[in-house]
């Protein structure tokens, strides 16, 4: 490792051939495929996973949060180890301890044993995720990265919305009692059959550094502390008027630790070290604004299908396989037009992200009016029709996102940086599933018994969606921010 001049740690690139290059992108992006997957596709299967193993809903809320809780703690600081040392081990170590969990999971024989595997799944999905991200941003640039993360866009929208439907497809072939340990049990010949590849064709992407590991553990407790206090009470939202009010109370020492945080960073790094997440990033517009884009974009998205699968099958009683099948259009649709997309970024830039933010918004109202005006039968049919055309927009937002927020980022960060991103759509998710489902499920504690069923759940749905509409607003604000300033830029740039 060495200094770019400006305290930006650098690393030498080893060169890869073309060939080479697209062989480190297929593997990586296939890890990343299983890791995304694993959010959502788990979402189907509470219902029989409640039946199976019995639980609240606290527990089941567990099965989902502990996931996604491990995950968001551990990206930032396997993005820091990543950029100093090797991301193929770090990569590969990842996925075995992944395809281990994942056959934990299939094995729980109870409720508590399940939520272990999903918490040691996200910690090893942790781990990953950020030397995928890194891996990516290392071995391309220009047109060619804009095309690598067009592809990866695709495979990041085919992954989240492919994954309930994959689930409900397990679930009915293995049936509603055994069925959601098939969702888990896929994972281990996958995750083998991956590791052997990567074994044998995933290269070291660059030198890693001879020097000392630093991980700056005072940063690394502090940002510990204000993840786990910041997610907790989100994660711990079920809706259900028996969750402790006192959880909220968590997201007080979140604020004064997150300041502790930031002041002891500018600290570290005035002392000419390394530190956890280098403030410096927050200065490029660019990434940041698109790290918040996507935390509010991926808020709203998740939850679209949670809340779909919980209106299909819970409020009109369909199976677990037609709620997942209802969501195949989008993940198709979705992954088309990342692929596309990612050659039109370079010359339509944020306002590409704009068009597909307006496409989702308009799908979301859609769905709205297809709750309230379609009778309970054609509902599945209209809806799937309505996600098609929301694949189209998420597609269009999010693999020109992904190209836009790290292009002005150092080759060398590009595993942290990643990091942050990813972990921005973690909280993002938590933040945005805690409030759809408190907004779906108070109203159907508040309607239920008062009015019919069905119209008790359409109410429910529409009032959660509303969450996920307000959501892609607060993205398309911040979409129209950035794209001023781009051209704020621009102008200036012209001037001189």
């Amino acid at each position: 490792m060495t200094d770019a001049g400006d305290g930006t740690p650098t690393t030498r690139s080893i060169a890869l051939s073309a060939a080479g290059r697209w062989r480190a992108f297929g593997v990586s992006v296939t890890v990343a495929a299983l890791t995304i997957m694993d959010i959502s596709k788990v979402n189907v299967g509470l219902a029989s996973i409640e039946t199976a193993l019995g639980g609240g809903s606290t527990e089941l809320q567990l099965v989902v949060s502990g996931y996604i809780l491990a995950f968001g703690l551990i990206l930032v600081p396997a993005g820091r180890i990543g950029d100093q040392r090797s991301r193929r081990t770090l990569m590969i170590g990842g996925l075995v301890g992944f395809t281990l969990a994942s056959a934990l999971g299939a094995l729980a024989p109870n409720i508590w044993v399940l939520v272990a595997a999903r918490f040691l799944q996200g910690v090893a999905a942790g781990v990953q995720m950020p030397q995928v991200m890194g891996t990516i941003q290392q071995i391309f640039t220009g047109a060619e990265r804009a095309r690598a993360f067009g592809i990866f866009g695709a495979i990041v929208g085919l992954s989240t919305a492919l994954g309930p439907t994959l689930g409900g497809m397990v679930i009915g072939l293995g049936g509603e009692t055994d069925g959601w340990r098939w969702i888990f049990w896929m994972n281990v010949p996958l995750g083998a059959i991956v590791i052997a590849v990567m074994v044998r064709v995933l290269p070291e992407v660059r030198r890693p550094s001879g020097e000392r590991l630093s991980l700056d553990p005072v940063g690394l407790a502090l940002f510990t502390i204000v993840v786990v206090t910041l997610m907790i009470p989100f994660l711990l939202t079920t809706g259900s008027p028996d969750d402790a009010a006192m959880r909220w109370w968590l997201l007080v020492p979140a604020v004064l630790f997150a300041a502790g945080f930031v002041a002891w960073e500018r600290h570290y790094a005035r002392t000419g070290r390394q530190p956890l997440v280098p403030l410096r990033l927050f200065r490029i517009t660019s990434w940041r604004n698109g790290t918040m884009l996507q935390a509010l974009y991926f808020a709203a998205l998740p939850s679209i299908f949670l809340l779909m699968a919980l209106y299909l099958q819970n409020g009109l009683g369909y199976s677990a396989l037609v709620a997942g099948v209802v969501t195949i259009g989008f993940a198709l649709l979705s992954a088309a037009s990342s692929w596309y997309s990612g050659r039109l970024v370079a010359r339509f830039g944020r306002a590409l992200v704009i068009v597909g933010l307006f496409i989702v918004l308009i799908s979301i109202v859609g769905l709205v009016l297809v709750a309230r005006f379609t009778s309970d039968e054609t509902t599945p049919w209209v809806m799937a029709g309505i996600m098609v055309i929301g694949g189209v927009g998420g597609g269009i937002v999010i693999s020109p996102n992904q190209t836009l927020t790290l292009a002005e980022i150092p080759r060398s960060e590009g595993g942290l940086a990643g990091s942050v991103g990813q972990l921005a759509q973690r909280v993002g998710n938590a933040i945005g599933a805690a409030i759809a489902l408190s907004l779906f499920y108070s109203t159907v504690y508040l309607e239920e018994g008062t009015r019919p069923h069905e119209t008790v759940f359409n109410d429910a749905f529409s009032n959660g969606l509303l969450a996920a509409a307000l959501f892609v607003t607060a993205s398309l604000v911040i979409a129209f921010i950035d794209l001023g300033s781009r051209r704020r830029q621009a102008r200036e740039g012209h001037g001189r």
